[in-house]
């Protein structure tokens, strides 16, 4: 089944989709998250833009413990899906086989799995 031209089209297929939706995970929590936390920011922001010291932010993020979670929430799923990006290291030989057998899984249940549309129709 490898040896199937399709099948490693698929593979990558369903690699690109995975990494597209981790993207958009990032990009939406940064929308919503990240800008409410920014908000709640917005005082300590400004400070910080007229007298910055380390203090000042230090204090600022502390007394205002739910932005700063968000934050730290939009940083640390930012630095994951960096950490976890094709374009910064190749795709080792675990993540190919657990691909191979996710697209094996998608082939065995057919159009009736919701990523045959995307990962499979246009090969068979």
């Amino acid at each position: 089944m490898t040896n199937d031209p399709n099948f490693q089209i698929e593979v990558q297929r369903l690699h690109k989709l995975t990494v597209y939706g981790r993207w958009l995970t990032v990009i939406l929590l940064w929308i919503s998250v990240g800008s409410l936390s920014i908000w709640g920011l917005r005082r300590e922001i400004a400070l910080w833009l007229e007298h910055f010291t380390w203090a000042a932010v230090r204090y600022g993020l502390y007394f205002n413990r739910w932005p700063t979670l968000g934050l730290i929430l939009c940083l640390g799923m930012t630095l994951v899906v960096l950490r976890q990006s094709p374009n910064l290291r190749g795709l080792q030989e675990r993540e190919k086989q657990s691909l191979e057998q996710q697209v094996r899984r998608i082939r065995k249940q057919g159009p009736s799995h919701p990523l045959w549309k995307w990962v499979c129709k246009g090969s068979q």
